[in-house]
């Protein structure tokens, strides 16, 4: 009886355990998440004013009309 006690415990402390790590994972994958979609916005936004620097730099060249 001891014995199935026993395993009874531990694999709930397992479960406990893998529980702790599941939550900190998903934390960590939202973390990501959020730092990914900052660094397209700033991704973006370097473009757009690449782009506006082009035009400004073609016209005074006399490219574009």
């Amino acid at each position: 009886m001891f014995w199935a006690m026993l395993s009874v415990a531990v694999g709930f402390v397992g479960l406990a355990v893998l529980a702790f790590f599941a939550v900190k994972v998903f934390v960590e994958a939202q973390r990501l998440g959020h730092q990914v979609a900052a660094t397209t916005r700033q991704i973006n936004q370097a473009a757009e004013e690449l782009e506006r620097a082009a035009v400004s730099v073609a016209r005074a060249g006399g490219d574009i009309a």
